[in-house]
């Protein structure tokens, strides 16, 4: 832990140096998405005094409920976004050379049909400028029957090859976290749970960030140079205080979880759905198998949890059934679902799917706000953010870095015998130089089949500001996703072990249970009849 007995995340801390009065920043962000935390990372890097709210958890939007890629997008290329396809193929490399075992490679295969679109051919072609912008070729045509050695079960009916190329993936949650826990290590403070209310300005500059403290009320004011508004789909929220209209066209994105071996890949499928031509994704992610995703207006309220549609699960499941005819897989089969919001800066399009995805920035009179972009490019876009913020920054001269965004800590030591190869790789790319405390806070078992340790849950639960049990569950590890029923058969070991890091009574406990149980139903497991998002 940082200091005597604090918690990585000194929640409380933070608030009482904010109470005295005498705290002023350079920047405060708003927004504790991958954005936010690029923001904060690059701000705490040169050396500003940077601070980060966010109204509910960290990742709790969009940047816990992607579709969990690292990659250029293909699709981006395709349709002449060059510039944003070559960034984001370069921010790939430089994310899988820092973080492995955070960010990993993943084969893809794009099997091909007689009379789909596009061929081998012209996707060979995009495949060969996608490695040229990466440096090297990574990619093969798989003739006839060699498809199916990579996708055993794929539908023979009109298949003639498919074509292997590669992309990453990662688990986005824990990529907001460990950049967060790199700002935090360069000096920067975080908040979870604590809203922005109003921005203060004299004379057109910015001087005061009024925040309240959701779980109790309390108000504060906060002292500072420019407020960073990196919120997503909630960006028009703080703009519309400054008399900016509204941009964003929220997007909803939906996912089925399965098990494994219930669809069992070992690389990412990649396809164009019949009804609509837009790109689909059965990919093993975490021990699952992820299949994703839709792309709709989403007209629900953004401060409940967006979940999946009735309507959405019928259509992730026809392609299913289409390329795995044989598998009988179906709605019994699923684990669990996940829903999250793009905030796509708006345009007029018809088909959600063609609206332009790079992003925005906006000045307005020193509250900078940003919005779209990909998950891949959060560093470029921290950067561009503050450029755009240098007028209102005395202490920084340029915002531009080549620096790594990952610390590269010595190994924790041997690899404990309980351990496998793969989740040894996998705990130093979530924790970093965390992980040797990581290791001795609880016991190194997993929780059930999965690759998540109990130390895991301990460790974070006492250092990450866990205020609700769906923090712990959801985006710090992601056991409610990977365990049938959000994971209940661990909550009674659970409770045993992090209770006491947490100091909650049992009766707090039970309140904490039920509601997550209650919010897993609501927006990750199948919808109930007549309950769903438009």
């Amino acid at each position: 832990m940082t200091g005597a007995n604090l918690p990585a995340w000194p929640r409380e801390s933070v608030l009482d140096r904010l109470r005295g009065g005498e705290e002023h920043y350079d920047l405060v962000v708003v927004g504790g998405g991958i954005s936010g935390a690029g923001i904060l990372r690059e701000a705490a890097r040169a050396g500003l005094r940077a601070l980060l709210v966010e109204q509910r958890d960290f990742a709790w939007g969009t940047s816990s409920r992607s579709s969990k890629m690292v990659h250029g997008g293909l699709r981006y290329l395709g349709s002449g976004h060059f510039g944003l396809t070559r960034d984001a193929v370069r921010e790939r490399q430089r994310l899988l050379q820092e973080a492995p075992g955070l960010v990993d490679p993943l084969p893809f295969v794009m099997p091909h049909f007689r009379r789909q679109f596009p061929g081998p051919r012209l996707f060979g072609a995009l495949l060969s400028v996608y490695d040229w912008m990466a440096g090297e070729r990574n990619h093969e045509y798989l003739k006839g029957d060699r498809v199916l050695e990579w996708v055993p079960g794929l539908n023979r009916d009109g298949l003639y090859g498919g074509t292997r190329f590669a992309d990453a993936v990662t688990d986005d949650a824990r990529l907001v976290l460990r950049t967060l826990h790199e700002a935090v290590s360069d000096g920067a403070d975080v908040l979870n749970y604590v809203r922005a209310e109003k921005v203060e300005r004299h004379s057109g500059r910015v001087k005061k960030l009024h925040i309240s403290n959701v779980l109790n009320g309390e108000t504060l004011g906060v002292s500072a140079d420019l407020v960073v508004n990196a919120t997503g789909a909630w960006t028009d929220t703080l703009r519309s205080q400054l008399g900016a209209e509204k941009t964003i066209r929220p997007l909803r994105g939906s996912h089925l979880v399965f098990p494994s071996w219930r669809l069992p890949v070992v690389c990412t499928v990649s396809l164009f759905h019949p009804d609509d031509g837009r790109p689909v994704f059965i990919f093993p992610w975490e021990g699952v198998t992820v299949v994703g995703t839709t792309d709709l207006d989403h007209s629900r309220t953004l401060d409940d949890d967006a979940r999946i549609t009735p309507e959405e699960v019928d259509y992730l499941l026809a392609i299913v059934g289409q390329v795995f005819p044989d598998s009988g897989v179906g709605p019994s089969d699923v684990l669990s679902t996940w829903a999250g919001v793009r905030p796509v800066v708006g345009g007029n399009a018809k088909d959600p799917s063609k609206e332009n995805r790079e992003h925005a920035i906006w000045d307005d009179g020193g509250v900078i706000s940003v919005a779209g972009g990909k998950l891949t490019t959060f560093r470029l876009i921290a950067q561009d953010v503050l450029t755009r913020g240098l007028p209102y920054l005395d202490k920084l001269e340029a915002a531009s870095s080549s620096a790594p965004m990952f610390r590269h800590p010595p190994p924790p030591g041997r690899r404990p015998a309980s351990i496998s190869c793969r989740q040894w790789r996998r705990l130093q790319g979530h924790y970093g130089e965390r992980l040797p405390e990581v290791l001795v806070a609880g016991p190194l078992g997993p929780v059930a089949d999965t690759d998540t340790l109990w130390a895991e849950l301990v460790w974070s639960a006492a250092n990450e500001s866990i205020q609700q049990l769906d923090d712990l569950l959801l985006r710090r590890t992601r056991v409610g996703l990977l365990l049938p029923r959000g994971g209940e058969v661990a909550l009674d070991r659970l409770q045993a072990l992090c209770t006491p890091v947490l100091d909650w009574s049992a009766e707090r406990w039970q309140v904490e249970r039920n509601q997550y149980l209650e919010l897993w139903r609501q927006a990750y497991s199948l919808p109930d009849e007549g309950v769903g998002a438009s």
